[in-house]
C-alpha cells in the first residue's frame, strides 16, 4: 500500500486556488515535479482565470467553472504536445491562476506640487491625492508583459508604476483644466471621470485597466490658504457691520437700567457702538463725500460734473452743494471765510478761510451795518 500511495502522490488530481490574501494578482499552481493526472479536476472560482503554459508558451485559458482536464478541454495544449489521438497518461504543464477582481487598496498623491495659472492668485502650486482601483483586463498579456515566471505576482510589484502614470496624467489635467483654484473642489469628480479611461488606455498594453479613479482632495499652499481665509474674514466683516452696530446699541440700552447715569450712560454706549461701526464701514468702503444734515425739502443731488479741475463741495444752510469748480465756489453768493468747504482727500469739512487756494480769492465778510 505504501508504494501505491507514493505513486498516486506523484499525480495531481485537483487543480485549484483559494486565495487567502488581498494583494495577489497572479499565483502559480505549485506542481513542482508532480504530473497532472489525465481527467484531473480544474476548479476556477468566480473572479479567477486559469492559464495553462507549456514550455514557456501560453496555451489554454479557462474562465470560472469546473473542468475535467482531457484532450477536448485542452485543444491548444494537445496541439503543442502532439496528442493527435488523445492521451491517457499524466502530463506536465504550468498553471497560473489570475485574479480578475478589483484591487481597491491603491493610493496616489503628487510628490511635487503642480503649477497652475489662476485668474485670482496668479501662479499657484497645488497638491492632490486620492485612490484608484486596478483590474486585470487581459490575463495573457499580463503574463507576457509583467509576470513572466514569477510564482506570486502581487500589487506592490506594479502599483508604483501605475501611480507614476496617475500622477503624470493628473498634473497635466489640473494644469490644463481652466478651472479656478477656488472651484477645483466642485470639479474634482468631473476631472477624475475624464481621467479614468485615459489612464486605462495607458495600462492596456500591460493587460490592466482602471475601473475607478478618485481625486479626494486638491490642496493649496499654506500662504494661499491664509489669503483665502483673510478674504473670507473681510467678507464676513462687511456683512456684519450693521448687525454689530445694532448689537452694541441694544447692549447699551439693556445696561442702562444698571448704569447710575441712566439714559445718558446708554447714550454713551450707543454712540461708542455706532462710532466703531462707522469707522469700520469707512475703512471698507471707497472714499465718499461726508454728508451734511439735509435741510427740509432739499432737492435730489445733481449728476456728477465732467472730468476736469478739482471739484469742491460747499455747505449752505446745512445742505451740501456741488461739485463746484474753485471759481464757482469763490464767486457764489453768500460765500464767506467761515463757509464750510470740502474736496476729495480732505479728512473733514473745513472753513474756507483755512484753505489757502480758496481763501485768497474769497471776499472778506461784510462790515456790520
Amino acid at each position: 500500500m505504501g508504494l501505491i500511495n507514493k505513486i498516486k502522490g506523484e499525480f495531481v488530481d485537483i487543480v485549484e486556488w483559494t486565495d487567502d490574501t488581498r494583494d495577489t494578482i497572479v499565483w502559480r499552481f505549485p506542481r513542482y515535479d508532480n504530473e497532472i493526472k489525465n481527467g484531473a479536476q480544474l476548479v476556477v472560482r468566480e473572479s479567477q482565470v486559469a492559464v495553462f503554459v507549456n514550455e514557456g508558451q501560453i496555451a489554454d485559458v479557462f474562465s470560472p467553472g469546473t473542468y475535467s482536464l482531457e484532450t477536448k478541454n485542452l485543444p491548444i495544449l494537445s496541439t503543442l504536445k502532439g496528442w493527435k489521438y488523445g492521451f491517457n497518461s499524466p502530463f506536465k504543464a504550468e498553471v497560473y491562476f489570475v485574479s480578475t477582481r478589483q484591487f481597491t487598496d491603491m493610493k496616489w498623491g503628487t510628490q511635487n506640487p503642480a503649477m497652475m495659472r489662476d485668474a485670482d492668485f496668479g501662479m499657484v502650486r497645488v497638491r492632490a491625492f486620492g485612490t484608484f482601483t486596478v483590474k486585470v483586463d487581459d490575463p495573457a498579456v499580463l503574463l507576457r508583459e509583467l509576470v513572466g515566471t514569477d510564482p506570486r505576482f502581487q500589487t506592490d510589484e506594479v502599483s508604483e508604476f501605475i501611480r507614476q502614470n496617475v500622477v503624470a496624467r493628473t498634473v497635466t489635467a489640473l494644469a490644463t483644466s481652466g478651472v479656478a483654484v477656488l472651484d477645483l473642489a466642485a470639479h474634482q469628480s468631473e476631472i477624475a471621470d475624464r481621467l479614468a479611461p485615459i489612464i486605462s488606455e495607458d495600462l492596456k498594453h500591460l493587460g490592466l485597466t482602471m475601473p475607478r479613479f478618485v481625486i479626494e482632495n486638491v490642496s493649496l499652499p499654506p500662504e494661499v490658504e491664509a489669503m483665502v481665509d483673510k478674504r473670507s474674514e473681510v467678507g464676513v466683516m462687511k456683512g456684519a457691520l450693521d448687525d454689530y452696530t445694532k448689537l452694541q446699541a441694544a447692549t447699551a440700552i439693556g445696561d442702562a437700567a444698571n448704569n447710575p447715569s441712566g439714559i445718558a450712560g446708554a447714550g454713551v454706549g450707543i454712540g461708542a457702538g455706532a462710532a466703531l461701526g462707522a469707522q469700520l464701514a469707512n475703512a471698507l468702503q471707497p472714499t465718499a463725500v461726508p454728508a451734511l444734515a439735509p435741510a427740509p425739502g432739499a432737492a435730489a443731488a445733481a449728476p456728477p460734473p465732467l472730468p476736469g479741475a478739482t471739484q469742491w463741495y460747499v455747505g449752505e444752510n446745512g445742505q451740501q452743494v456741488g461739485p463746484l469748480s474753485p471759481a464757482e465756489v469763490v464767486g457764489r453768493a453768500g460765500i464767506t471765510p467761515d463757509t464750510l468747504v470740502w474736496k476729495s482727500g480732505m479728512a473733514a469739512w473745513t472753513r474756507l478761510g483755512d484753505v489757502p487756494e480758496l481763501a485768497s480769492a474769497a471776499p472778506p465778510p461784510l462790515p456790520p451795518a
